[in-house]
C-alpha cells in the first residue's frame, strides 16, 4: 500500500503560473533533490538516459532572455505581446530545470538489441516524462510551484552553445519554478469509471 503522503503529494501537484524569484529552499537542497531523482527514476533496461540541468537565479533569466530573442525572430504582431508576458512570467521565477535525453545511450541500445530498435526512442521518452514528474512533484512538496513548458527545438542550439552541452544530449522539456504568489486554477476531471476499467 502506498504511504498517504506520498498520495497526497501527487494530487498537490499543480501547474502554478504565479510564481516569484524567491528561493523557498537551498540551492543545495535544489540540486540535491534533482541528483536523487536522476539517480532513482526508472528507465528501460536501466538505461540511465536522462541528464538535467539546473539553472538558477541569473542563469535561470539568461536562459528566458535567450528563448524570448528567438521567439522575437519568429513571433509578431499580438502574438509577440502576449508571448512576452507569457516569457517575462517564466523569467520571473527563480530557477528552470532543462530535461535531456542522451541519444548515444539510446543509439548503443539499439545497436545492441535491434529487436526493439523502434522502441527505445518511446521508452526513453517514457523515462523522461517520469523524472519531469518526479521532479516536479518534488519541487511541490518542497514548497515550490512550478510549470513544465517545452520550447525545444526552438532554442536548443542557444542552450547548447551556452551551457556547453554536448551535441548528444537532446532536449525534452523545462520546468520553472519559483515562489508560489497565486493558486493554480481550476481543474476539471473526467469521469474515472471512464477511463479506468478493473476486473476481478
Amino acid at each position: 500500500m502506498m504511504s498517504k503522503s506520498f498520495l497526497e503529494a501527487v494530487k498537490a501537484r499543480r501547474t502554478y503560473y504565479g510564481i516569484t524569484n524567491e528561493a523557498v529552499t537551498s540551492k543545495k537542497e535544489i540540486s540535491e533533490l534533482v541528483e536523487f531523482a536522476v539517480k532513482h527514476t526508472p528507465s528501460a533496461f536501466n538505461s540511465q538516459s536522462a541528464r538535467a540541468v539546473v539553472l538558477l537565479e541569473e542563469q535561470h533569466n539568461k536562459f528566458w532572455d535567450l528563448t524570448l530573442d528567438i521567439l522575437r525572430g519568429i513571433v509578431s504582431g499580438d502574438q509577440l505581446q502576449a508571448t512576452e508576458q507569457r516569457i517575462a512570467g517564466f523569467r520571473g521565477g527563480y530557477g528552470t530545470i532543462l530535461f535531456f535525453e542522451d541519444s548515444a545511450v539510446i543509439e548503443g541500445l539499439q545497436q545492441a538489441m535491434p529487436t526493439y530498435a523502434a522502441k527505445f526512442p518511446i521508452w526513453s521518452g517514457n523515462s523522461s516524462g517520469m523524472l519531469q514528474y518526479v521532479i516536479w512533484t518534488a519541487l511541490e512538496d518542497a514548497g515550490y510551484g512550478a510549470s513544465l513548458q517545452h520550447y525545444d527545438p526552438l532554442v536548443d542550439e542557444a542552450v547548447q552553445k551556452e551551457w556547453d552541452v554536448p551535441a548528444n544530449w537532446k532536449l525534452q522539456a523545462q520546468l520553472v519554478f519559483g515562489k508560489p504568489v497565486a493558486e493554480p486554477g481550476e481543474k476539471e476531471f473526467q469521469p474515472i469509471d471512464a477511463r479506468v476499467k478493473v476486473y476481478e
